[in-house]
C-alpha cells in the first residue's frame, strides 16, 4: 500500500470526527419564541421568569442546575433533550426544570 493511500485512510476518520464535533459547537441557541420553548415557558435568563404564570419557579433555579442540562459544569450553554439540535443558556429556565440530584 502506498504511503499516500495509508495517510488518506488514516485521516478520513479523524476529519469526520472533527466535522461532527464542529456541528455540536455550531448548534443554534433556542429562541424563546420557538413553539416548544414558548410551551415550556423557556427564557434565556431565569431572572425574567413570569413568576405569576410559573409559581413553581424558585430563585436559584436555572438550566445549569437542571438534571436535563447536558453541558459540562461552568459552560455558558449546552444541549437539552427537550430542544433537539439546539443549545439552551445555562442561565435559562423552563417549566420542565428538575433539580440535579
Amino acid at each position: 500500500m502506498s504511503t499516500r493511500r495509508r495517510l488518506f485512510i488514516q485521516l478520513v476518520p479523524v476529519a469526520g470526527g472533527g466535522l461532527l464535533a464542529g456541528r455540536a459547537w455550531s448548534q443554534a441557541m433556542v429562541d424563546e419564541k420557538d413553539p416548544q420553548a414558548a410551551a415550556l415557558g423557556y427564557v434565556a435568563d431565569a431572572a425574567k421568569v413570569d413568576k405569576a404564570k410559573y409559581p413553581k419557579f424558585a430563585a436559584g433555579q436555572a438550566c445549569a442546575s437542571c438534571a436535563l442540562f447536558q453541558a459540562k459544569a461552568g459552560a455558558a450553554s449546552g444541549p437539552c433533550p427537550l430542544f433537539p439540535a439546539k443549545q439552551v443558556s445555562a442561565k435559562g429556565w423552563c417549566s420542565a426544570y428538575a433539580k440535579k440530584p
